[in-house]
């Protein structure tokens, strides 16, 4: 049997939850060193973007009892120090977008746990359903990575890319919704308070603490500071551009297309659902009704149930709380013949991730305990909602 736990109880922790509660999947235990259980039970029911979920709640001093489903609860900052094998968890959801790398991922192990899945972009083996899944084996280490909601939402694509009309380059521009990490109104980001507290210890305007600042900017962290400077400012206001390491993960995936892709995201005030606009250069001459073809075929075949194709005219708000990886939007991209082609794919940045996350976990399952892997093997339902 399947059990699971969950480190970090924001956005992607919620929305895994919820997955793995409408797919009666054994949760065990929710650990966030800064959340009491009274508060995790709010944020879980209470959600602006999702809904309220429909479920009787109630919490008890170190657990919530959700329906029938009693799931323990606690707060521990150290990964190594949470109880995963008390309460019998095998896979553990590294949500907290803190312990992103293999080696601090590792530490859940050290608790307990026997697979450890990161819901961020990671140097741990990546996997995205769909794409390269069947590359996974317990050989290659007990910790992976799902990479992002972005990466879930354009391998899916570039592969069908790939596959028909042999892909030379591409570039990607992700409109992403806002996400808990942006500001509200404008303030410095957390490198620059990063910055300051650095070397609070000193008189602000000492000369030590002016060289010491000279040294962290232009030896240390110059780059990363001015980058994030415009991460800062205030997401309600803004169209705010920024990065994307879906390019990077993208040539891990397909190593084929390794230092093929490059990538830019602009963060717009919405609360969920975002689009990524994708130009490939292709070394086949195709129509865009070819590609059309292609992606409809995919969509209806080995694709099913991770992509979604749409010739509605659609926006945004149509695809919240839907499940796909992405949607393929026929309508909205430029008909174009040649070896240019522009598509537009839609994806919910949240619900739409925490799917492909459990369906990560349910396939590792199949494999730990001998199954093989198909290529249409993907373990999910393909009903569409959105």
């Amino acid at each position: 049997m399947m059990t699971v736990g969950i480190n970090g109880f924001g956005r992607i922790g919620r929305m895994c939850l919820r997955v793995c509660l409408e797919n009666d999947i054994d949760v065990r235990l929710i650990n966030d060193p800064f959340i009491s259980t009274d508060y995790m039970l709010y944020l879980f029911k209470y959600d602006s973007t999702h809904g309220t979920y429909p479920s009787i709640m109630v919490c008890e001093k170190a657990a919530l009892v959700i329906g029938n489903k009693r799931i323990s609860t606690s707060q521990e900052k150290n990964p190594s120090k949470i109880k995963w094998n008390n309460h019998g968890v095998y896979f553990v959801i590294e949500a907290t977008g803190v312990f992103t790398s293999l080696e601090k991922a590792s530490m859940h192990i050290d608790g307990g746990a026997k697979r450890v899945v990161i819901t961020a972009p990671s140097d741990a083996p990546m996997y995205v359903i769909g794409v390269n899944h069947c590359s996974y084996t317990p050989k290659k280490g007990y910790v992976v990575s799902a990479a992002s909601c972005t990466t879930n939402c354009v391998a899916p694509v570039v592969k069908v890319m790939h596959d028909n009309f042999q892909v030379l380059e591409a570039m990607i521009t992700s409109i992403h919704a806002t996400t808990a990490t942006q500001k509200t109104v404008d303030g410095p980001t957390g490198k620059a308070r990063l910055l300051c507290s650095h070397y609070s210890h000193l008189p602000r305007f000492s000369i030590t603490f002016i060289l010491l600042t000279i040294k962290y900017f232009y030896v240390k962290k110059m780059y990363i500071c001015l980058k994030l400077w415009r991460d800062g400012r205030g997401c309600l206001q803004n169209i705010i551009p920024t990065s994307t390491g879906a390019a990077n993960s993208l040539g891990t995936i397909i190593p084929e297309l390794k230092d093929k892709i490059s990538a830019i995201a602009f963060r717009v005030p919405v609360p969920n659902v975002s689009l990524c606009d994708i130009t490939f250069r292709i070394e086949k001459i195709a129509s865009y009704d070819e590609v059309k073809t292609a992606m409809k075929k995919a969509a209806d075949g080995e694709l099913r149930g991770i992509m979604h194709y749409t010739e509605d005219d659609v926006v945004s708000s149509d695809f919240n709380h839907t499940k796909y990886s992405c949607v393929f939007d026929a309508k909205a991209a430029i008909p174009q013949t040649g070896t240019f082609i522009k598509v537009i794919v839609w994806y919910d940045n949240e619900y739409g991730f925490a799917h492909r996350i459990i369906d990560l976990i349910r396939f590792m399952q199949d494999v730990d305990s001998g199954k093989g892997c198909s290529p249409a093997d993907h373990n999910i339902d393909d009903s569409f909602t959105g």
